[in-house]
């Protein structure tokens, strides 16, 4: 995989399909493969851009205080060294946030934003939500069995466990066989998750946006959609009445449908 160095630190990416950049930003804890079930779809019709944020993946770790802003840095940055001048950007949970600053500071650089069970502002409770992954990662010493033990029960419905079982294990064993980010880099990004505000920024994106939601997500619910509704000018909401945080496992194709829609609504 490609790797380029932008600011403090080397990015890795990957890169495939053909079309318009699509610029794809992982959630928390995740590298660039967490999009393996969109980028099938999606590299159909774009040029997908999937990258390893800060802290995670095969790039850089640096110390210091990671901030959802300076994620949005490093993604500018990285769009200008790879020579995309503008991209579809793309972001689940942590990486829309991300998308949140970019599409605000950098709104040339933003054709369209895409944000899945995105938040403008971190409240008290989903402060306590990532706090107790914070320490379920330390009981356990790993961050991916956190992953598995602590953050998946948000992310998918009662139902699917109970009728899926199996394809549970097969996202477990896929956490498992990715790149294991140490604990002192998980807690750098779950603590810019935790200090997370881009709620003055929202008036400041001018890009086509679409906001998804899962009914049944009690992290970043449905709590969140009117004020970045009201707060971005040009912006639709969706939300997929059968899944929890992670609409982009639990119901892969109607997810990839109404993304793909609105992409290719405005490309070109």
């Amino acid at each position: 995989m490609p790797k380029v160095k932008v600011n403090d630190i080397t990015i890795n990416y990957e890169q495939q399909g053909a079309g318009e950049p699509l610029v794809l930003i992982p959630y928390l804890a995740a590298d660039n493969a967490c999009y393996a079930f969109q980028v099938a779809d999606y590299a159909k019709h774009f040029t997908c851009i999937s990258l390893d944020p800060r802290g995670a993946g095969e790039t850089d770790k640096p110390e210091g205080t990671y901030s959802t802003e300076l994620f949005a840095d490093d993604v500018a940055a990285f769009m200008q060294a790879i020579g995309v001048e503008r991209a579809h950007v793309s972001g689940v949970s942590l990486g829309g946030t991300i998308g949140l600053w970019l599409a605000s500071k950098y709104p040339q650089k933003v054709k369209t934003l895409s944000l899945h069970s995105c938040w403008p502002k971190t409240d008290p409770f989903l402060k306590v939500v990532a706090e107790s992954w914070q320490a379920i990662a330390k009981g356990l010493g790993s961050v991916q069995e956190m992953i598995i033990a602590g953050i998946f029960p948000y992310c998918f419905t009662p139902e699917l466990y109970a009728a899926k079982p199996e394809y549970v294990d097969q996202l477990a064993a896929f956490v498992r066989s990715r790149p294991k980010q140490p604990f002192d880099a998980f807690l750098r990004q779950s603590n810019a998750v935790i200090a997370h505000d881009a709620l003055g920024q929202l008036g400041k994106i001018a890009a086509p946006t679409q906001i998804t939601f899962g009914r049944h997500d009690i992290v970043t619910s449905t709590r969140f959609a009117e004020p970045l509704k009201s707060g971005i000018k040009n912006s639709e909401v969706h939300v997929f009445e059968d899944c929890a945080h992670a609409a982009i496992y639990e119901n892969v194709a109607a997810f990839n449908e109404k993304t793909l829609a609105f992409l290719k609504r405005h490309a070109g």
